[in-house]
């Protein structure tokens, strides 16, 4: 039998995951909005996964259902994916840049200067720390059913 007093601290601890989540994407979302972030197709990624996630939660509270609990974990690996390939492509672009600029840069001094360059590279990790949050939140969910909750 599970104590109710730690069941009651899961529940506030599942239900704080899933707001800081919450304010996370919509905070992340608005900023990238507002920088018009979205000329180019890869630029989109981030908002459609940001959109996706959080529709995925607004089903998830009015829908208990396993699948979209599934689905939202599905979609926190996409956070976590897309923010990794977010912060090559930010320190690519600026390597390209610093190159075309200073032909002649190598080595270190050239990978310091393309992670001080124009594009923050490393301000997709914000998408993976929001992945990240989503899939503690999660972790052993209830809706998953027994023995379902890891791996399925």
């Amino acid at each position: 039998m599970t104590d109710p007093k730690r069941q009651i601290g899961t529940v506030s601890l599942r239900q704080g995951l899933l707001l800081i989540f919450f304010l996370g994407s919509a905070g992340l979302g608005a900023e990238l909005l507002l920088l018009e972030h979205f000329t180019e197709w890869r630029q989109q990624v981030p908002l459609a996964l940001l959109g996706l996630g959080l529709i995925l939660m607004v089903t998830h509270l009015v829908y208990k259902r396993r699948v979209v609990v599934r689905l939202f974990r599905l979609t926190m690996l996409a956070f976590v994916l897309g923010g990794i390939v977010g912060v090559w492509i930010h320190f690519d672009a600026n390597m390209a840049f610093e190159l075309e600029m200073y032909s002649k840069l190598s080595g270190w001094y050239l990978i310091t200067r393309a992670a001080h360059g124009a594009l923050p590279v490393l301000a997709p990790g914000a998408l993976i720390q929001l992945g990240l949050i989503g899939l503690l939140y999660a972790y052993r969910h209830p809706g998953l059913g027994a023995g379902q909750s890891e791996v399925d």
